[in-house]
């Protein structure tokens, strides 16, 4: 769902606390060591790249979907259209999307973090007919070139004659983010986070993703089943009647948000 709602997201680290403190029978040197044991991160490097711990097979490197024959090599990928009717050519027929709410299906957002522009496109909604402010570029507050960050689709609600659209904000967490742009908003999800502790939200989010072990396997698959990404797509817009508080735990649910979802097995990217 393409909406105009104003997306302020403050990227503080999400800080759960646990004290032992006033209960019966709490053994201080107990507490110290889980103190101490809560300051290593469980989830730092846990974004995998075999099969298993004995395997050297690449299996969650990149690769290209296709090899020089033509051949798909790889499971389905992204859903990279989303337009109402469209059917793709892809057969994945034997893994099935998760189609309760995530938090139904046991499992707790890991990250949250956004695209310069929809990567997917929905026809009349987000698509190359979309519009926004002029020369745009998105990044965090991290090293990364402009000239590298490639727009998506925009929505079609900007409107150049309209100040809430062309009003700039005082960004706190953010650079070269711009009110009137297209962003699509991805929160990773996993059955195997760290939920629920101060560990829950990691970066990258493969590390949060495979966090846990034990959880998550390929033989057989059941990564549709523990693993998903909401995403949804705003455009910015400075006005106080569009605010909106929290986008921490997942993507908006009340009023109209989130009625009508497109779900699919595979990756999120699809630009």
């Amino acid at each position: 769902m393409c909406s105009i709602k104003k997306l302020l997201l403050s990227l503080l680290a999400l800080i759960l606390a646990f004290a032992c403190i006033s209960l019966l029978g709490c053994d201080p040197s107990d507490s110290a060591a889980e103190d101490e044991e809560e300051e290593v991160n469980p989830c730092d490097g846990k974004k995998p790249y075999h099969a298993n711990a004995t395997a050297e097979d690449g299996y969650f490197y990149n690769l290209d979907c296709l090899d020089d024959d033509g051949i798909f090599q790889s499971l389905e990928q992204s859903g990279s259209n989303v337009t109402v009717g469209y059917t793709g050519e892809v057969n994945a027929s034997g893994r099935h999307p998760i189609t309760t709410s995530y938090a139904e299906a046991g499992l707790c957002p890991v990250n949250v973090h956004w695209h310069l522009g929809a990567e997917h496109l929905s026809v009349g909604e987000f698509d190359v007919d979309g519009k926004g402010p002029e020369n745009d570029s998105r990044r965090l507050a991290v090293a990364v070139k402009e000239e590298d960050v490639r727009l998506g689709f925009r929505c079609h609600h900007y409107n150049e004659s309209d100040s809430k659209f062309t009003t700039e904000y005082d960004w706190k967490h953010c650079e070269h983010m711009h009110v009137g742009e297209t962003y699509e908003v991805h929160w990773p999800h996993s059955k195997a986070g760290k939920c629920g502790t101060k560990w829950q939200y990691q970066t990258p989010f493969y590390d949060g993703v495979f966090c846990v072990d034990g959880i998550i396997e390929i033989d057989p698959v059941t990564i549709p089943q523990r693993i998903g990404v909401q995403a949804q797509v705003f455009t910015i817009v400075n006005d106080e009647d569009y605010y909106y508080a929290d986008l921490f735990q997942g993507m908006r649910t009340d009023e109209a948000f989130g009625a009508d979802i497109t779900a699919y097995t595979g990756s999120t990217t699809g630009t």
